[in-house]
């Protein structure tokens, strides 16, 4: 059973950055897709970004050229470069894989951008 911890949320002030991480605990195969998501408080859990070896990475487009997903398969790990960042951008995000077409999912980790 793959395990994930998330790190790197905060508070943050209007047009700041945060850079979120997430750490698998074993070693996650290039081909297996790992994601972002994030849920905003009373509404349902949504995709962010997208990546997997070979195809481009994904965004929803309200992140689309603020955000940036990346990976690195010998450090099991993952993260969300996050620019530009606004009030809506607030939420619980989680880190997702999907392997052997079982998907795990971190914890969470809180982002609030306020001033």
């Amino acid at each position: 059973q793959v395990r994930l911890l998330e790190s790197g949320g905060g508070l943050v002030q209007p047009g700041g950055s945060l850079r979120l991480s997430c750490v698998a605990s074993e070693t996650i195969l290039s081909s297996d897709p790992m994601a972002w998501y994030r849920q905003a408080p009373g509404k349902e859990r949504k995709l962010v970004a997208r990546i997997r070896s070979g195809r481009d990475p994904e965004y929803v487009d309200s992140v689309m050229g603020r955000f940036t997903i990346s990976r690195d398969n010998a450090k099991k790990t993952v993260w969300l470069q996050m620019n530009s960042l606004k009030p809506d951008d607030t939420a619980v995000y989680y880190c997702y894989v999907r392997e052997n077409g079982i998907v795990y999912w971190g914890t969470g980790t809180l982002v609030t951008v306020s001033s």
